[in-house]
């Protein structure tokens, strides 16, 4: 097997053991994204192939007792992420030459265990929008059909996971960004329960609970080997939880009950609030079965809160947030000029907002985790699809309609991942196979806050019963080594 085939997990083994060269490594991977990277345009940034070699022949000299969970193994970080030395764009032309002087907490925390950075993964202009392009990078394409959309905010995570460039990727996600991507390319990201993996201090870190970094992989245990790398507390800011057990989900020892007698709520398109293409909530109905041969009762449910007060929370609450990080960009006439139109929509939203606006607001988000929770009290997890359409022409901006209703925003076509992001509950997004066009989707598997083992114990068992990732792209077949 190829060595960009095989698993994180016994890529690191073979790391830190010294039974796999990061040399040999690395030079897989580079030839590999020399083959496939032109075609999809998931990995920027790419840093000299000489300078990479030379890094990962000096991880082979050190010894086997120092090395770190990912020793020697090479990763691309999300373009929204600072590294230093390291070309961050953000995907604005803003900008297109900025080198950061220091690592962000996630950046520090994959070299602290002994990873190689070897470029940026692509993303939309300041992660809005679930398509990536930007004008600085270009558009990113989905491995399985390159003339449809990758997704996004972590688009070129994706891709690269799926078209094997990378064996884990770290994304973000405020509306979907680690579970919509998953979902277009056929891999697994994993939305931690908030404060699980912590932001950077610096601005406002109090009210910025929408938006959290997490992990992305082609298998649950693989997730689970990268989020105990990124989780833990930051000192320097509130709210952090501490790291669960995941050493049983790393090994890939988890329980072995799996799915038995697990009561699972299936949600669908929430009463109808939320479109779905054709075929959607039918293949989403395979996952279902899968769940139900594994032990698993799932129940149709009917839409436990009202879908309008939910979305006018989040847009409230996101653009406030959105105007007082950004609203220097729309100050500045020559700023303003290169900044992405949904930005400034985001900015000039939210500089209009009350107090009274974002109270009430918040007040929605708290009498929505509430319900939730009490949910929770029947059942072990909640299921939703993780993307009202299937990947779409890598040439539009954004869906417009969605099964002949028209889209209102930007985002509005992604509406249906903010019942978890609202409230910052852990949730697993889950491949579901393929439709009828040979086009990826998936699910959103959720529980209560805190249960992040849990949940991904249940996706592992999925997946040994699955592996929908397993099927590597069908338009990069020919170009495996």
């Amino acid at each position: 097997m190829d060595l960009t085939e095989q698993s994180a997990r016994d890529l690191t083994a073979g790391l830190r053991s010294g039974r796999l060269s990061a040399h040999r490594l690395m030079q897989a991977t580079l030839e590999r994204i020399g083959r496939v990277n032109p075609a999809i345009n998931a990995v920027v940034s790419l840093r000299d192939a000489d300078a990479l070699l030379s890094e990962a022949r000096a991880a082979d000299l050190v010894p086997v007792d120092r090395r770190g969970a990912l020793h020697g193994l090479p990763v691309a970080v999300k373009d929204l992420v600072a590294t230093k030395g390291l070309r961050t764009t953000f995907g604005s032309p803003l900008y297109a030459d900025h080198l950061p002087d220091a690592d962000d907490l996630i950046a520090a925390r994959l070299r602290g265990a002994g990873a190689i950075l070897i470029g940026k993964t692509n993303t939309p202009e300041w992660g809005h929008g679930s398509h990536t392009f930007n004008p600085v990078h270009g558009v990113t394409r989905n491995p399985y059909d390159p003339g449809r959309s990758a997704g996004g905010s972590s688009g070129g995570a994706a891709a690269a996971l799926a078209a094997r460039m990378v064996a884990l990727a770290d994304g973000s996600d405020m509306m979907g960004s680690l579970r919509n991507p998953a979902a277009f390319c056929n891999v697994y990201g994993f939305r931690p329960s908030w404060g699980l993996v912590p932001q950077d201090a610096g601005g406002e870190v109090f009210l910025a609970t929408l938006s959290t970094d997490g992990p992305m992989a082609r298998s649950p245990g693989d997730l689970a080997l990268l989020l105990d790398v990124l989780a833990g507390p930051n000192p320097e800011v509130p709210f952090c939880r501490p790291v669960p057990d995941l050493s049983g989900l790393k090994s890939g020892a988890w329980d072995d009950a799996g799915l038995k007698g697990k009561r699972l709520g299936w949600l669908a398109d929430w009463g109808g609030a939320y479109p779905m293409e054709p075929g959607i909530l039918t293949q989403c109905g395979t996952a279902l079965e899968v769940f139900r041969s594994l032990g698993a009762t799932v129940d149709d449910l009917p839409p436990p809160f009202p879908a309008e007060a939910l979305w006018q929370s989040w847009t409230t609450l996101r653009a406030m947030l959105n105007a007082g990080s950004k609203a220097d960009l729309a100050r500045d006439p020559a700023r303003r000029a290169l900044t992405k139109p949904e930005t400034l929509w985001e900015i000039e939203r939210g500089t209009g907002l009350t107090a009274a606006e974002v109270h009430a607001a918040s007040v929605i988000r708290s009498d929505w985790y509430a319900a939730a929770a009490r949910l929770f009290g029947d059942y072990d997890a909640l299921i939703l699809p993780a993307a009202q359409v299937w990947p779409f022409p890598a040439e539009w901006r954004w869906p417009i309609e969605v099964a002949g209703r028209g889209m209102d925003t930007y985002h509005r076509w992604m509406e249906v991942v903010i019942p978890v992001s609202l409230i910052g509950l852990p949730c697993l997004a889950l491949p579901a196979g393929f439709g009828a066009e040979g086009l990826p989707t998936g699910i959103q598997l959720f529980g209560p806050t805190g249960s992040d083992a849990a949940i991904l114990g249940l996706g592992a068992a999925y997946h040994a019963a699955t592996d929908w990732p397993g099927r590597c792209p069908p338009a990069l077949a020919g170009q495996r080594a």
